[in-house]
């Protein structure tokens, strides 16, 4: 049985696949850099309400699984981590100036997908 999250006046289970890149997909994610990105993500999280069920970054791309209550879209909580991640690694480590000029770290857009506990099927028999 899938495990509900509740808010005020919702119920819900709403779990996203989400894949971003590295802008040009350079190589460029140190193991401190993974660090600090999961942290400052997972403030962000915490901020908004988004419960990681699983993340992984890697030397050029970052997957999640995150749960995402109904208040948050996930354009806004994606636009929220690009930017603030963005923002402080390049504060943090000057050296990414070497590769990057402007202010873009990560490379426009992202990938997402939902993740169900029933088929479509299932949903248009139960209608």
């Amino acid at each position: 049985m899938a495990s509900y999250r509740s808010g005020a006046h919702t119920t819900f289970h709403h779990r996203y696949h989400i894949v971003w890149v590295t802008k040009y997909r350079y190589k460029v994610l140190t193991p401190q850099m993974r660090l600090r990105i999961r942290e400052i993500t997972r403030q962000i999280c915490e901020q908004m309400g988004v419960h990681i069920l699983k993340g992984v970054l890697s030397a050029d791309h970052v997957h999640m699984f995150v749960e995402i209550p109904p208040k948050v879209s996930v354009s806004d909580f994606m636009r929220r981590v690009k930017g603030c991640t963005s923002r402080k690694i390049q504060q943090e480590f000057p050296e990414l100036r070497k590769r990057y000029w402007g202010q873009r770290f990560w490379a426009r857009g992202y990938f997402s997908t939902t993740s169900g506990n029933i088929t479509n099927e299932t949903i248009i028999n139960y209608i």
